[in-house]
This record gives structure tokens, sequence and C-alpha cells, in this order.
């Protein structure tokens, strides 16, 4: 796929392209088994191009593809992000996220129809959007921080994944703390594996704007949170604090009769 062929074609086309230019670019498994990341993959296909190839691949595209708005990009990634292979949808979510500087809440909807239809039904994929798409808008329209968080609510587990993942990179900043916060609570009771993981990682990335904050929030919290939660939660205290936290945010030891 080469500047001077599709890379000037419509979304439709660049989309059709782009999928033959994955296919070609396929390696056998056992140089590099992508599938070996995911416990259940099945239903998720693998080409084994790797980060590094799809990222160049995505930069081609947009830098290809000047004229194009950003719902040019959307139409492209809403082509790619239906396709099984892991690959194809992160070319997807990497070419629209060069599109950032145009993004507005008005696509917010769209990204949470592919989550909720389960076109991100893995964790890689859904935390693409999260980091690439989501989260950024968030950071940038801080009044769409509550609307995310309500995401987890929903029944679709990818959503509410995304509900907590979408406000890390607002988090970081310091910013929406509070919604962060209720968020987790709110999530604390979901006994799937990959939302007591997603959460723990949004209060470890939490704490790097306040670890004071952080502490607190365990202490009080401690005998609710899931201990996968937990671990992540306290992976940026101190050896000695760490300990002390895993004794003291212990659920109470029930004795029967």
């Amino acid at each position: 796929m080469t500047p001077s062929t599709s890379l000037r074609a419509g979304p439709a086309a660049a989309a059709r392209e782009a999928k033959r230019a994955l296919a070609r670019l396929a390696r056998p498994a056992a140089g590099f088994d992508a599938a070996r990341y995911f416990r259940d993959s099945s239903g998720l296909g693998f080409y084994n191009v790797g980060t590094p190839r799809v990222r160049a691949m995505a930069r081609a595209i947009a830098d290809g593809h000047e004229d194009w708005t950003v719902r040019d990009a959307l139409t492209f990634a809403d082509a790619l992000i239906v396709d099984k292979h892991l690959e194809v949808k992160g070319l997807g979510i990497e070419v629209l996220a060069r599109f950032r500087r145009q993004f507005t809440p008005a696509l917010l909807p769209a990204w949470k129809r592919w989550l909720a239809k389960s076109h991100s039904a893995n964790w890689a994929t859904t935390d693409a959007i999260c980091g690439l798409l989501t989260g950024p808008l968030v950071a940038a329209h801080p009044e769409l921080a509550s609307e995310v968080a309500r995401w987890a609510g929903d029944r679709n587990m990818w959503v509410r994944r995304a509900a907590i993942v979408g406000l890390i990179p607002i988090a970081r900043r310091g910013a929406a703390l509070d919604i962060l916060y209720r968020t987790a609570r709110t999530l604390h009771d979901d006994d799937e594996d990959l939302i007591q993981k997603a959460v723990g990682w949004a209060l470890r990335e939490a704490g790097k704007a306040d670890m004071d904050r952080l502490e607190r929030y365990l202490r009080s919290n401690g005998p609710r949170i899931p201990r996968t939660t937990l671990r992540y939660g306290i992976e940026r205290f101190p050896p000695r604090q760490r300990r002390e936290l895993l004794i003291a945010t212990r659920p109470p030891v029930s004795h029967g009769r």
C-alpha cells in the first residue's frame, strides 16, 4: 500500500485496500502469536503483524489523506472495526486518532456503539478506543466525563470497562477525580475479572495525581474492593505501604457457629 495507489482514495475504497494490505503482511503464529495475550480469542483473528507496522500504516494513510475530515476518518474506521482481525480494528482506530484535533462530542455515540455491538469484544480494542479516542475527547471536553461514567451501568462488559478506562487520561491530569472514584465504587461489585483489573488500573493512575486521596479511598472502601482491583491500585505505593494496605483493607473474617 503506497501513497501513489489507494492512499488518496475515498474512505470506503481506502478501507478495502487497507484490509488487503494487512492480509498480505500476515505472519505465521510461530513467529509472533498475538493470540497468547488473550484468554479467549474465539471469534478474533490475528495477522500477527505487530503494533509498529499497524501504526506506520495508519500514519501513511492519514498523511496521504490530508483532505479528509474527521467524518471521513470515521467512515474508514467504521468499515474496519467490524472486521474480525485485531490488527484491522486497530488500524481503523489509529487512523481516526490522527484526526483528534477535529474531535467533537458528537462522535461519542458512535464509539459507544462500537463497544455495545461487541465490535471491540476484547481488552486490546476496547482499551485502544479509550486511550486514543474517548479518553482524549473527555480530556478536551471535561463535561463528557459524567456521560462516560454512566456507562458503568451498562449490561455490556466492554462498555462497562470503557466507563472507567475512558476516564484515565483526564484523571492523570488531576481532573474529574470525583467522577472516577464514584465510577470505581459503582464497579466494585462487578464480578468480571477484566473489569476488576481495569478499575485497579484507573485507581493507580488517579493516584499519580493525588496519592494521599487514593490511600484514603482504599482504606475507607477496602472491604468492598475486590482483591484483584486492590493489588493493581496499590502498585505505586512503597513496598511497606503496600503490605499495610493489604492488611488494612482485608474483608472482616466471618466466624460461623
